[in-house]
């Protein structure tokens, strides 16, 4: 038969207490503020710009995306919304605020390319 405990939890008799995290604090120690802003800190693909980057074989990797989130970074402190982010020979499509890349092209080829309903540039 379980027993109640002073915190509400029924626990078999003569079982040890489960540890639990603090109040605010992710299982692993980490606050939920802390876990809340690396999460949104993080640069997401859109699945549109995810598609390109396969089929296109844009080498958006983890130095890229590293260069690609402090650039996003600083658009963000300048209160840039929808910027284009130049990478070596490549355009990334971000959307600032979620942080999110709408898409992204190689500026290799010497084709025309014009992008509408950015408000900034930012050279990576």
């Amino acid at each position: 038969m379980a027993l109640p405990n002073v915190d509400g939890i029924s626990r078999l008799p003569g079982a040890a207490p489960t540890p639990r995290p603090a109040p605010g604090r992710a299982p692993g120690g980490e606050s939920f503020a802390g876990a809340l802003q690396q999460a949104s800190q993080d640069v997401q693909l859109s699945r549109h710009a995810q598609k390109r980057n396969d089929r296109r074989e844009l080498g958006l990797d983890g130095p890229k995306l590293d260069r690609l989130n402090a650039a996003i970074t600083n658009a963000a402190q300048k209160g840039a919304r929808q910027s284009v982010v130049m990478i070596d020979d490549l355009a990334v499509v971000v959307n600032v605020r979620d942080r999110t890349v709408v898409t992204a092209m190689n500026t290799e080829g010497g084709r025309q390319r014009v992008f509408t309903n950015i408000d900034s540039v930012v050279i990576a």
